[in-house]
């Protein structure tokens, strides 16, 4: 089996030996512009448009990422080619940790003391309970099933929306597209903190502009957590702006880095982090892509395959 790594920073020398520490028997090596050696399969992260004119015998392409955007958005990416992509390998409880700490800092009013502490004022303010912080789940795949788990255990009422309705958690009050045009509406009618992991498609690109967001009760929060084209920055402003929203917390965002001059950087509603909510684990993740590629290499079925019609 030869593998070649393709990855667009410092990492692929590390992905190369933590791959190589799974597969002694495998000949991996690190794509450079120039090298046209043919592998069966490819391993990494936006690889350039040159990268599959060089590599034209691949039998797989294996994404280090759950999103795969970052392969299918190339143009010279084969039409056949499957696409397989790493399933949590340690991200969801990454995702679990960052979203807890925005509820718990909202839900305990912890920038208001802070504002209290600056201006040497001793109140307490009314307390909140759980039970009236109903979460809401956009996108309920690996990640975020795993974060619908973890707040329904903490006592947090948990919705979710998905595509279908084949997902059954009686500790998730589930919304499905399949069950009325009304659903959507609902869902967030009955969400105070909507969190956002669904893939960026076409069917979710600008999902959530001025109009949806203000389908959220008054004084609701946002968490982005998947992709920045999920969100139409200027309608979640717009809501900020006027109190419809109290709050957003973005991990993703449309251009990263966000430019200078973005309201986002300056807007007191607003808390940012540099798309490290969920950094895919080295380790576990090539033992996970270890195990996909020598199951695949030998004709058995593996999951994480990329469904191009729905890209993800």
């Amino acid at each position: 089996m030869r593998i070649v790594v393709v990855y667009g920073s410092h990492k692929a020398q590390g992905w190369r030996d933590a791959l190589g520490a799974q597969l002694r028997e495998a000949q991996i090596d690190i794509w450079q512009p120039g090298f046209t050696e043919p592998a069966d399969f490819a391993v990494g992260w936006s690889p350039p448009p040159r990268f599959f004119i060089d590599q034209p015998k691949l039998r797989a392409f294996f994404s280090t990422g759950a999103g795969v955007e970052h392969v299918l958005n190339n143009p010279n990416l084969p039409a056949e080619l499957p696409i397989i992509r790493v399933e949590d390998a340690g991200m969801g409880e990454q995702m679990v940790d960052y979203c807890r700490f925005e509820v718990l800092r909202w839900m305990q009013r912890r920038d208001e003391y802070a504002a209290q502490q600056a201006a040497g004022v001793w109140k307490p303010l009314d307390e909140s309970h759980r039970e009236q912080w109903p979460v809401g789940i956009f996108g309920l795949g690996v990640l975020g099933r795993e974060v619908a788990k973890a707040f329904a255990a903490d006592g947090y009422p948990v919705n979710a929306f998905t595509r279908s309705n084949t997902t059954r958690d009686p500790n998730v009050r589930l919304f499905s597209a399949v069950n009325g045009a009304d659903q959507f509406a609902a869902f967030m009618q009955a969400t105070r903190v909507l969190m956002i992991f669904a893939p960026l498609t076409p069917a979710t690109q600008d999902k959530f502009d001025r109009h949806t967001l203000r389908l959220l009760p008054r004084g609701a929060y946002v968490i982005n957590v998947a992709r920045g084209g999920l969100i139409v920055d200027e309608g979640l402003l717009e809501l900020l702006d006027d109190g419809h929203l109290n709050g957003a917390a973005l991990d993703v965002f449309r251009q990263e880095p966000l430019p200078a001059q973005h309201r986002y950087w300056t807007h007191p509603k607003v808390r940012m982090t540099p798309h490290t909510a969920a950094v895919t684990p080295m380790g576990p993740a090539a033992k996970q892509m270890a195990e996909k590629l020598r199951r695949y290499a030998a004709n058995q079925p593996v999951t994480g395959l990329v469904e191009r019609a729905r890209g993800y």
